[in-house]
């Protein structure tokens, strides 16, 4: 079974452009990063509507109201330039806001290879913080960025998944924990 994004948050907006993806099709453009599954998509919209940067719109199959279909995903080299830097922007954005399932990610990531943890693969976090992450969450999960900051004294986790998001889009990293293939 396919999945599909439900809702995506816009990276770049050009009201009047051809699309990448596909031939003859021209009119008001997005790029944008979905929140769900952090796939690059290129977006038709809807003429005679405009878009902010970092907004979150609904695409769904169902009752869209700014937006007339999803052409496609993009590789990251499709991206305008404008695009690619509002990644990190955008994509702490989506952490924040869905703070629960990214939180899991500190309480459930295990070794790669007896030499790498996937918490390490996380910047910022050296051997020294993911000794003290393991530690604490054989303790108790963490419930919240906060209480991993207050735990284990990380500082902006938000900020440091969002980089790791970015670096996941831009380049083939051998290992994703954030972005699927």
């Amino acid at each position: 079974m396919k999945k599909y994004e439900e809702f995506a948050y816009v990276l770049d907006f050009l009201p009047h452009a051809r699309s990448s993806l596909i031939n003859g099709r021209d009119g008001p453009i997005i790029q944008a990063l979905g929140e769900e599954y952090l796939t690059l998509l290129e977006i038709m919209a809807m003429n005679g509507v405009s878009f902010d940067i970092g907004e979150k719109i609904y695409i769904g199959k169902e009752g869209r109201t700014k937006v007339i279909s999803v052409l496609g995903k993009i590789p990251y080299s499709g991206l305008r330039e404008s695009a690619k830097d509002e990644i990190s922007v955008v994509s702490e954005n989506i952490v924040k806001s869905n703070e629960s399932k990214f939180i899991s990610y500190f309480n459930e990531l295990q070794a790669i290879t007896p030499r790498l943890h996937a918490l390490e693969l996380i910047p910022g976090v050296g051997k020294t913080l993911m000794k003290k992450i393991l530690t604490q969450r054989e303790k108790h999960y963490f419930e919240s960025f906060e209480d991993l900051q207050n735990r284990v004294e990380i500082r902006d986790a938000s900020k440091s998944i969002a980089k790791r998001i970015a670096d996941e889009l831009s380049r083939d990293s051998r290992i994703n924990i954030f972005v699927k293939r």
